[in-house]
């Protein structure tokens, strides 16, 4: 799964890695790297500028809110719950699948977190002398240090009870895309601990390559088998994992301290 993230490259970076044409220096924000559900979070779409007399798509950088609301929910607070919309079928799920024939996204992260339990805790938790066992979080990212681009859906949905001028009267909403954690060897993988992203977490963002990035944004693509190809797994061998520091585990901390590489696994999180 996807449930936190960290996001801090400039949009002006941002624009320049997915050749935006167009974003609005207001909806700019701040580095996030404790990123969470209903967070406002940068994603990259292909849609005509509103009120523009050509209908052709333009390729913008938008801050949407993660936790996608369908246009025909009657309130939003489901969003919350929708953070993440799974590959094998979100062609079909009645949440999902206009979004993804229509309003496909690539959000862009730094990497994500995922926590593991470690095999002490698990056996503690089975003998019943530990109800909560303390999970260690890791980073995982592109090893080279490129962007990680996560696919993504959004969303429109129109808050009745407001009237058409009102700021909130629209929200635009997202969510991630996951698929199977890979299990082939990371190509940097910590000293001590996961040796593939699936002995940590066995689902992951689906990560777009560059090849993919047009197609995948295209709204002119609506053939949802020709879509469901673009959902393959990214070629293995493309991403490291470390372990950080359990501070990322409250959401209230937010700094460049959480991407900090432990050199192993902190005391009572043991893998």
């Amino acid at each position: 799964m996807c449930g936190r993230y960290a996001a801090s490259r400039r949009p002006e970076d941002l624009a320049g890695t997915f050749e935006v044409e167009k974003w609005e220096p207001e909806e700019t924000l701040d580095p996030d790297y404790n990123v969470a559900p209903t967070k406002d979070v940068y994603a990259v779409l292909d849609r005509p500028l509103k009120d523009a007399e050509s209908p052709k798509p333009v390729r913008q950088l938008r801050r949407l809110k993660w936790g996608l609301v369908p246009s025909w929910a009657k309130t939003p607070e489901g969003g919350a719950r929708m953070i993440n919309a799974r590959a094998e079928t979100v062609h079909e799920k009645p949440s999902y699948r206009r979004a993804f024939a229509a309003r496909r996204c690539i959000v862009p992260a730094d990497g994500y977190y995922e926590w593991v339990t470690g095999s002490a805790e698990r056996d503690l938790e089975v003998e019943g002398k530990k109800k909560r066992p303390r999970k260690q979080p890791y980073f995982v990212l592109p090893a080279d240090g490129s962007v990680f681009a996560m696919a993504g859906l959004y969303e429109f949905w129109r808050d009745r009870t407001l009237p058409d001028d009102h700021p909130r009267a629209w929200w635009a909403t997202c969510s991630v895309i996951t698929t199977e954690a890979e299990t082939s060897p990371l190509a940097v993988a910590p000293a001590e601990g996961p040796h593939a992203l699936a002995d940590i977490h066995p689902r992951m963002p689906l990560m777009l390559t560059p090849d993919r990035w047009d197609a995948w944004l295209d709204p002119a693509r609506t053939d949802v088998d020709g879509l469901r190809e673009l959902l393959a797994p990214p070629p293995a061998g493309l991403m490291r994992a470390y372990p950080v520091s359990t501070a990322v585990s409250n959401v209230r901390n937010n700094g460049p301290e959480l991407l900090k590489e432990l050199e192993g696994p902190e005391e009572g999180t043991l893998f």
